[in-house]
């Protein structure tokens, strides 16, 4: 199993969840995030005053997949969440050794 951690553009968290459905991925969990890559933020104005916004508003999506659809998995999210523009986000995929499901204490690896 690996566990796949996307950090996208908020308007794209629905695109991406339609494209993992797809794929019969339905476990995820989505968290409001901020922060920024090679984009550094952008300049805003606020009441006439010029400010700095560093740290920008994204969304990360997790989901545990198994090694069969990985590259799948990958492929859906990064074709679902690109714009083109920088900013788009990434993906990033860690291994998952073992997970025990809570409500019956039973063991998946």
């Amino acid at each position: 199993m690996k566990s796949i951690k996307s950090i996208v553009r908020p308007n794209k968290v629905d695109d991406v969840k339609d494209a993992l459905a797809k794929l019969n991925i339905s476990g995820m969990t989505v968290t409001e995030v901020r922060g920024h890559g090679k984009q550094k933020g952008h300049t805003a104005i606020y009441r006439g005053k010029e400010y700095n916004v560093s740290l920008l508003p994204k969304m990360e999506i997790e989901s545990v997949v198994p090694d069969t659809i990985v590259d799948e998995a990958i492929k859906a999210i990064v074709q679902a969440a690109r714009t083109g523009e920088i900013g788009d986000g990434r993906v990033f995929v860690f291994p998952v050794l073992e997970s025990y499901r809570i409500r019956t204490g039973e063991k998946e690896s």
